[in-house]
């Protein structure tokens, strides 16, 4: 019979070999749907209408004991559905055995033993689609002939949770002793780090990642580069630092020396410095300490109205609210939290161990009764006005000249809470005006990153610049504030972003928000390496001095026109 005629014979129920198969016949391979006849196998012949019982004890060469119990195969169309499905699944040879496998049961039975049991029917069937499915792998003989498949299978059962491995010799199974439990430690044993060192860490960063890496020599050499380069830019910021003193020392001297032009000319009429440059030139180069009070009280002026004794009956309503606990807890909660960070670098408000801590707490509570006759109540941020006042005159004093310093309309605005809102928004207009027209680069990264005014200039102007310029800076950035009025904030809010240009083209939103709010963190890294001191002004950490704003505040000389600033006042409030 041919090739033709033993496919056409592959549908039935049994296969009758030709006269040609004597000693080898064509295996049906039964993976594919079309029932394509694979190479031929050299097996005994077997006569395939013969019953199982018959045919339980051939000695199939190839064949293990287990694949011998259901060597036969069945045609008819219920195995033929179940050979179909497994066909979808990807065959996986295995691997030849040349020694019996033992099934190790691990249980919790304290002596082991070996238990003879048979293999379950479902394992013989999972074997048998697995020889079915590659005929053609031979098989080592190691075992004699098993039981036919009509004989009875003795199952003893296992508990569902006893891990078994896939045997070829079914009848043997090891069950071996449980594992001692390993004891848990919360200590680690120590590893021996494989890794990179921490210097070959450091090393590593001279070598970009995407590059191929440097040999030793190299690396060592780029090494030693960079670090005199850091040396040299390290002795560079020093002289630099060290000529900022001196030219701050010289101007000291110089103020000093000119004590005696102010006792004669500025104090008897202070007024002749509208009048007279040279007087504008000497009051903006900073006034004498010891003149400081009296000069800021005479600049500022009284349109208020104010008695002396306003301090004191403000004072004493105030002390009345708090015995009687009408004073607001939430009021007097914000001031004392706003104390607690009011010039820290200086240690006289520390609640505990500073000297003026009760002055500033009263004349804070007296400002706070003032503002509630108007409907108003505490604004953060006035802690740090109330103390620079403190430091330079008696709290009487200074409880006036705070006063009538923020009620001028751009201070008045900012601490007037939602019911100066428009106001706020006309001078957040006016300041882009100014830098659209000063600085126009910075003021369309600003655009370009959606940073509005309203995102850092009240945090300059609310506390007077006190929290991120150094005291010296902001002292003499007073100075010229009482002389020049509301103009003088926003010129001097300008030359900060003059100073911080370099600084200010992130890429990154976030990152200009927070190098904007002082809290840049390559920068207080760097700053805390060099051992600066971070309890001063916020901008110091990228290098704002006086000397450094200065220089930016006089190079405005060439563009600022007080004819401009009129001019947007007039076009945004009219009704000031």
């Amino acid at each position: 019979m041919n090739d033709e005629d033993a496919l056409d014979t592959s549908h039935g129920s049994s296969f009758s070999p030709g006269p040609n198969t004597s000693t080898s016949i064509s295996t049906l391979d039964l993976d594919d749907h079309q029932h394509t006849l694979s190479p031929p196998t050299e097996y005994p012949v077997t006569d395939t209408n013969e019953s199982p019982s018959q045919n339980s004890n051939v000695s199939t060469p190839g064949l293990s004991e287990s694949d011998r119990n259901f060597s036969q195969i069945s045609l008819d169309d219920v195995y033929a559905s179940q050979e179909e499905s497994a066909s979808h699944e990807e065959p996986q040879e295995e691997e030849p055995r040349p020694y019996p496998a033992v099934r190790i049961d691990v249980s919790e039975d304290s002596a082991p033993h070996i238990q003879q049991i048979s293999v379950p029917t479902a394992i013989h069937e999972e074997e048998e689609r697995e020889d079915t499915r590659s005929p053609s792998l031979p098989h080592t003989p190691h075992s004699a002939p098993s039981p036919s498949r009509s004989e009875p299978h003795a199952l003893s059962p296992q508990p569902p949770s006893t891990p078994t491995a896939s045997v070829s010799n079914p009848s043997l199974v090891v069950r071996a002793p449980a594992a001692p439990p390993v004891p848990s430690s919360s200590k680690h044993r120590p590893v021996r780090s494989v890794g990179p060192s921490i210097l070959d860490k450091v090393v590593s960063k001279t070598r970009p990642p995407f590059l191929p890496p440097k040999n030793r020599d190299e690396d060592r050499k780029h090494m030693a580069d960079w670090e005199a380069m850091m040396k040299r830019s390290r002795q560079a910021e020093e002289k630099r630092r060290k000529a900022l003193q001196d030219r701050r020392l010289a101007r000291e001297r110089r103020i000093e020396e000119s004590l005696h032009i102010w006792e004669k000319e500025v104090v008897p009429d202070w007024r002749a410095v509208q009048r007279r440059p040279e007087l504008k030139k000497l009051w903006w180069s900073g006034i004498p300490t010891k003149l400081r009070a009296s000069m800021w009280e005479k600049a500022v002026g009284n349109p208020l109205a104010l008695s002396k004794d306003s301090y004191r009956s403000c004072l004493t309503r105030a002390r009345r609210a708090i015995s009687n606990k009408t004073f607001s807890i939430a009021i007097m909660d914000l001031l004392e939290d706003d104390i607690r960070s009011t010039l820290p670098s200086l240690h006289i408000f520390h609640p505990e161990t500073g000297p003026m801590y009760q002055d500033l707490k009263d004349i804070l509570c007296a400002w706070v009764v003032a503002r509630s006759d108007e409907g108003l109540g505490y604004t953060r941020g006035v802690a740090k006005i109330a103390g620079m006042f403190l430091i330079n005159m008696p709290p009487p004093q200074a409880f006036v000249v705070m006063r009538n310093l923020l009620e001028r309309h751009c201070l008045r605005s900012f601490y007037g809470g939602p019911g100066a809102k428009d106001d706020v928004e006309a001078y957040y207009r006016i300041f882009d005006t100014l830098l659209a027209d000063g600085m126009p680069k910075i003021y369309f990264n600003f655009k370009q990153h959606q940073i509005s005014p309203a995102a850092y200039l009240p945090d300059w102007l609310i506390p007077l610049f006190l929290d991120h310029l150094p005291f010296e800076a902001c002292a003499r950035i007073w100075d010229v504030l009482m002389l020049e009025g509301d103009a003088f904030l926003y010129r001097a809010a300008l030359s900060i972003l003059a100073v911080l240009e370099p600084r200010l083209f992130f890429p990154d939103r976030r990152e200009l928000l927070e190098l904007l709010r002082g809290e840049s963190k390559a920068a207080l890294e760097v700053a805390k390496r060099d051992g600066k001191p971070l309890n001063g002004g916020k901008y110091e950490i990228y290098g704002v001095d006086e000397e450094t704003l200065w220089e930016r505040i006089d190079s405005m000389e060439d563009w600022w026109k007080e004819s401009t600033w009129t001019r947007l006042i007039q076009r945004e409030l009219p009704d000031l």
